[in-house]
């Protein structure tokens, strides 16, 4: 079992600025987004090249897999823990 295979405590709610110039880079970023298990809800804002992604995750790993795979600049602009989960 690895470090980073846990699930956090916490629900987060991050906000991100990537370059997001065609549709085609919009559903690319969908598509990476959709495939991250621990991100519940996203949203996409073309106009403002923003989004917001919403789960239980660690926001520095999310924002690290992004660039990577969109090769482009991402830019954390906020980060709001939302509140703890209930253990078993």
């Amino acid at each position: 079992m690895s470090v980073h295979s846990f699930i956090p405590a916490k629900i987060c709610c991050m906000v991100v600025r990537i370059n997001l110039d065609c549709n085609s880079c919009c559903k690319k970023a969908r598509k990476i987004i959709l495939n991250m298990k621990e991100i519940e809800t996203h949203m996409i804002a073309k106009q403002e090249s923003r989004i917001v992604i919403c789960g239980r995750f660690t926001p520095a790993d999310v924002a690290i897999k992004l660039r990577k795979k969109m090769k482009r600049r991402v830019e954390i602009l906020e980060i709001q823990e939302m509140g703890e989960q209930l253990q078993a």
